[in-house]
Formats: structure tokens, sequence, C-alpha cells
């Protein structure tokens, strides 16, 4: 575990030795990104400029809710949602969305920072994301995701060492809101990995609204490490007595200590059912839900 009494001051040290300029830091509202971002600011001050992209992937109603919750930064709120669907338009393979995803996010990312006259950019890379990206497994957005050349002084990773329970432990002692320290992981890419096949609107929004339900459902009750709903393709159906062909969703709720391995949760029947009800009645596209037991290995958490 991290001694965070010696790594927040030796973090913040680092941070101040390597920009000697303005930064910009890419953030999410996830504990990752959070703490970089506190860091950073603990650093160089009003030299951050604290950068969240809208890119039309996220969770229902995520933008106002950071919004909210960091009012009290110099947030730039980035409107990119048009870019990022043009980069996946046409994509079906999980690693190409990854790398889309990722190119894009720099290209935006470098556009805001001339704006602002910033060289740096900070992100919150952390061990797993390294493991899993250099190891063959997935591309993360932020590592094997990345174009090889970007319009950066350098590039900065103050929790690269650190896995997912050792930035909560972080997260914690640098005072952040609960909300922050026990938030839930979300991918980088967003819905684009919940999405088996090309990410559209229509797909995006039965995903998003499904994600919606299952953390509605499952957050507070059962407490999972991660937990969501993915749209894995098409099925036929009936719905009012005439037969539909909608989406299928696959629910996934596991536990875990750092992300690098899971187990599906046991959840009780009658909640199964229930959310199954609350899906396939309140999004109409929706026809069928499946529940994925796999374990991590040899799945992965997320579908992509």
């Amino acid at each position: 575990m991290v001694k965070t009494e010696k790594f927040i001051p030796k973090a913040v040290e680092k941070i101040k030795n390597e920009i000697d300029g303005r930064a910009i830091i890419a953030l999410s509202g996830g504990v990752d990104s959070s703490v970089c971002a506190e860091l950073a600011y603990r650093a160089i001050g009003d030299r951050l400029h604290p950068i969240y992209i809208d890119t039309g992937l996220m969770r229902k109603g995520e933008t106002d809710r950071l919004k909210h919750i960091f009012s009290h930064m110099n947030l730039h709120v980035v409107y990119a949602k048009d870019r990022f669907l043009a980069a996946l338009k046409g994509v079906t393979d999980p690693e190409e969305k990854r790398k889309a995803v990722g190119e894009t996010f720099i290209r935006v990312f470098e556009d805001e920072a001339k704006k602002l006259s910033a060289e740096y950019l900070i992100q919150g890379t952390i061990y797993p994301d390294r493991i899993e990206s250099e190891g063959g497994i997935k591309s993360h957005h932020n590592v094997g995701g990345l174009p090889s050349v970007m319009d950066f002084k350098k590039i900065v990773e103050p929790i690269e060492d650190l896995y997912k329970d050792e930035v909560r432990e972080v997260a914690w002692a640098l005072q952040l809101p609960e909300e922050i320290c026990e938030r839930m992981p979300f991918p980088g890419p967003g819905l684009a990995v919940r999405i088996l096949g090309e990410v559209t609107e229509e797909k995006l929004e039965a995903t998003r609204e499904a994600n919606a339900i299952v953390e509605e459902e499952l957050l507070d009750r059962f407490c999972p490490w991660q937990t969501y709903a993915a749209v894995i393709g098409k099925g036929t159906g009936v719905k009012g007595d005439i037969r539909a062909y909608g989406w299928i969703v696959a629910v996934r709720a596991v536990g875990s200590r750092d992300g690098m391995t899971a187990e599906a949760l046991e959840l009780p029947w009658d909640v199964l059912r229930h959310i199954q009800s609350r899906i396939t009645s309140e999004i109409p596209s929706v026809v069928r839900v499946v529940y994925d037991i796999t374990p991590k290995p040899p799945a992965t958490i997320e579908f992509e």
C-alpha cells in the first residue's frame, strides 16, 4: 500500500520540477484525474487549467454533475460530441475505437492548450493502464491509444505507478469529497467500449439509459467495484404482441480490489428480474437483457 504522507509531497515536488509553465489536465471527474488535479494545483496553482471534454460518450447527467462538483476550480468544459462520433464512424474493432478516442482526446486538448498558451498535459494514468496497454491486453486511450506525434512539451503522469486502491488512499489523504474518493471506475473511451460494433446515436442512447438504470439499482445496495450495461447486439423479441427486433443489453457487476482481477457478483434473482423489467420497459428499443457472470480473467471488466 502507498504511504500517503510520503507520496503526496514527493508527487507535488515532482510536478513542480517537471512543469515550468502553464499546464492543462484531462479532468474526467473520476478519482484518478481528480487526485492528479489536486496534486497539480498544490504544485503550480493558477497555472493549472482543468479541462473536461464532453465527448457525447458520457453517462447520463455526467456533464452537469461535473460542473457542479468542480465549480470551485477554473474548469473549462469543451463540447466535442460531433468530433468524437465522426472519429468513431464506421469503426468496429475495439482497439481501433480506443485509438480513435485517444487521438481525438489529444487533438482537442492540443486545441485548448493553444488557446491557453499551455505546453504541458497532465493525465491520470495508473499502473494497471500501463500493464494492460504494454501487455497487449487492450490499449487504454491514455497509453496505447495515444497518437505517436503530440503537440505538447511533455505529458506528466503523477500517479502512473499506483493501483486503483492506492489512488483512493491518496484521495482520502488529500481530503477530496467522498463522492470522488469512492467513485466507481469509468472507462476513458466512455460508452464507446460498452457498445459492440459501430458506435451510433441510437446505440449510445440505449446504452446511456441502461447504464443509468443499472447504477441506480445496484450502486448503493451492493457496492460493486464496477457495474454497467452494454449493448452487445440485436435480437428478436415481442412487444405488445408484435414482433420486435431490438437491442440486447448485457448487465455486468463485479467485485475487485485493484481491477487486475475481478469476480461477478452473485446478485439475487429478484434484483436481476427487476433490472430486466426496467430496462425493457423504459427503453423501447431493448428486447432482451442478459447477465454476464464471467470473471477477469478470462474476460476483461469492460466488454471492449
